[in-house]
């Protein structure tokens, strides 16, 4: 990969981090901060929910049909990435560090 490539990609990663942070950050403000409730198991059950739900989006894509629901296989995504970094933030305050 060209450093043009690298470059090119670094900003796109940003770009995505910068809008699933503020959608993380919109969220808190009207739901709070439940996740800091959750125990790490339940972050995962939450990941694997979201896993879920994309593959039944997809399965309906597949065969042609639209979601009925206003969020789509983005919102899951990004959804995902605010667990994965919520569920990072509680182990590192458990002092896990792997």
């Amino acid at each position: 990969m060209s450093n043009h490539d690298t470059d090119a990609l670094a900003q796109k990663y940003d770009e995505i981090i910068t809008e699933t942070r503020e959608i993380m950050i919109r969220k808190n403000h009207d739901y709070g901060d439940s996740w800091r409730e959750m125990r790490i198991p339940s972050i995962t059950d939450q990941i694997l929910v979201k896993v879920r739900r994309i593959q039944q989006l997809e399965g309906l894509a597949a065969k042609g049909e639209k979601s009925k629901v206003a969020e789509g296989r983005l919102s899951e995504y990004r959804d995902i990435l605010n667990y994965c970094v919520f569920a990072i933030i509680k182990l590192r305050e458990q002092g896990i560090e792997e």
